[in-house]
């Protein structure tokens, strides 16, 4: 279940991205790859290289098919990364995730995450 608890504005690069009170997007339509370099800058990752397009690009996209939280096994071999060394491009998957855009997945879900 999406929770849209309490709602924070945060200067990312989007007037209009909004957060809940545990960093996800509240509007996944208002998700640019601006406010990703910028919320991935914020993460300490400086540039998103080609790989890391890659691995958003897959994510929102089985996000977007299939309603959930992706198996990141399989995100990763589409992606031809070991999914040992999948955490040397994100810190985590809910880095990833919010660097995504994606909404805030659940309690259930970010136990999972880190």
């Amino acid at each position: 279940m999406i929770t849209q608890a309490s709602t924070a504005h945060h200067a990312h690069g989007s007037a209009s991205a909004r957060f809940d009170a545990d960093g996800f997007l509240v509007d996944v339509g208002a998700w640019t790859p601006r406010l990703a370099e910028n919320l991935a800058s914020q993460a300490g990752m400086p540039t998103l290289t080609a790989k890391h397009w890659e691995v958003i690009g897959l994510v929102r996209d089985r996000y977007f098919t299939l309603g959930a939280l992706p198996v990141m096994r399989l995100v990763c071999r589409a992606a031809g990364l070991d999914p040992h060394k999948a955490h040397q491009l994100f810190s985590s998957c809910r880095s990833l995730w919010r660097i995504a855009g994606l909404p805030n997945p659940g309690e259930e879900a970010k136990a999972y995450m880190n």
